[in-house]
């Protein structure tokens, strides 16, 4: 009888003993226990619309964190802030089981203006990663129908991130930038396992990290004039990988259920958690600055980097790095956006109609398997608000489905609405008085 039994890939997905957790995590999803958890949307309202599109944008109005060097196009004379939530509702489907869970997150708060003439920044706090998971397994042990095993899985928390940028355009149509943030969050996950038969040890496992670092990004983008009516512009972005300087830790508890004595063992990786390399590259085609139409390529190297495992091999415990854990994830992304008179005194001309699909791959593995790929789309609408005192800010509206399924694996669907609301005030006017 094997009490180190590695739970497979078909045992995860018992979802009918899945239960919900708190929404402070953002997260339902199981899958949110591999890696450094659930890897957010690093876009703002007015991209999510277009399904997290927007490296070759360069919008005057909004702030485009996917790509520093958009900043250079804000708006003189004007302050922008950029605020965001959603709720979600996920279903989660294995062997004809289904079962729902629902909770809603703050997604993103992002403000820029310009500084001076061609120069723009940005600041703001954007969530990195989200881990939020509890359920349970049971099943017979191995041999025996009189004993059954119960485990159960639970984890919390995330990575934040709170971020200062700025764009430069130095040459007429060439644009360049960078966003440096700094990282830090929590993420504790505990496997805790129990048997009907008392006189038979258990076995706890629990994992700790705690991640305080920063991340680097820059952004080029070049924009010109195919003729009067249509211009095209150009994005390329690329982050820096490097070591998180955290040490997360695993610890092993094994119980005897007849003397109630616990044994417990301490593992400590150190320099554990790495960010990959990324790169990104992105199209988008204006026409008469009515339709905008893009599409981006981003490739994350998480292949090449290494991350802590539990194993044990001839009774023999071991915590430590191993390489293949992680695969790189690749993500292709198409949309556009449709406004008919940005400067009509009109309410419907004004209205922003968005959509965007996307594919992407998972960035780690189960059990020497690929994770869960994922197909999503999203439409959204930008609907500006009109009064007596302000007539330039939106309220960014929009609903996303995202599919993630591997072969064998829990299969979830996600039905998620985003709701953010862009402040754009001409803080910077002069003013003149006779």
């Amino acid at each position: 009888m094997n009490f180190y039994k590695k739970i497979s890939a078909a045992a995860i997905i018992a979802v009918a003993c899945v239960t919900p957790v708190a929404a402070q995590s953002g997260t339902n999803s199981p899958y949110s226990q591999y890696g450094l958890g659930l890897l957010n949307e690093q876009s703002s309202g007015f991209n999510r619309g277009m399904n997290g599109l927007g490296l070759g944008f360069r919008e005057h109005n909004q702030v485009n964190y996917l790509n520093p060097a958009s900043y250079s196009a804000i708006d003189s004379l004007t302050f922008i802030f950029d605020a965001g939530l959603s709720g979600q509702l996920t279903n989660f489907s294995e062997n004809g089981q289904r079962i729902n869970a629902k909770n809603a997150d703050f997604e993103y708060a992002v403000a820029g203006f310009r500084v001076f003439k061609h120069v723009g920044v940005s600041f703001g706090i954007v969530p990195f990663t989200n881990v939020g998971y509890n359920y349970s397994i049971s099943d017979f042990l191995d041999g025996d129908r009189n004993t059954t095993y119960t485990n159960t899985y639970n984890g919390s928390g995330g990575i934040h991130q709170v971020y200062v940028g700025a764009g430069w355009e130095f040459v007429k149509g060439l644009s360049v930038g960078a966003n440096i943030a700094y990282l830090w969050g929590d993420i504790d996950r505990s496997v805790v396992n129990s048997y009907s038969d008392g006189y038979i040890n258990t076995l706890s496992k629990y994992y700790t990290a705690t991640v305080s670092n920063y991340k680097l990004d820059i952004g080029l983008q070049y924009s010109f004039n195919l003729n009067k009516k249509n211009a095209l512009a150009v994005g390329l972005t690329y982050g820096l990988g490097h070591k998180l300087n955290a040490d997360p830790t695993c610890m092993v508890i094994s119980t005897n259920s007849n003397t109630g004595i616990a044994d417990t063992t301490s593992f400590t990786v150190n320099n554990g958690f790495e960010l990959p390399t990324s790169y990104g590259a992105g199209l988008m085609w204006n026409h008469n600055n009515k339709l905008k139409v893009g599409a981006d390529f981003t490739l994350q190297k998480w292949g090449g980097i290494k991350y802590p495992v539990y194993r044990v091999i001839n009774d023999e415990q071991s915590y430590e790095l191993t390489d293949d854990y992680y695969s790189d994830r690749y993500k292709v992304t198409f949309g556009g956006e449709f406004c008919n008179n940005e400067m009509s005194r009109s309410f419907f001309d004004r209205v922003r109609f968005r959509a965007g699909v996307s594919y992407a791959t998972s960035y780690y593995k189960i059990n020497g398997l690929d994770g869960p790929d994922e197909i999503s789309a999203s439409i959204g609408f930008g609907i500006p608000i009109i009064n007596a005192y302000n007539n330039r800010s939106f309220l960014n509206v929009s609903g996303q489905w995202v599919h993630s399924s591997a072969k064998g694996m829990l299969t979830e669907n996600t039905f998620r609405i985003n709701v953010g609301i862009t402040f754009n005030e001409r803080w910077f006017m002069k003013w003149k008085v006779n």
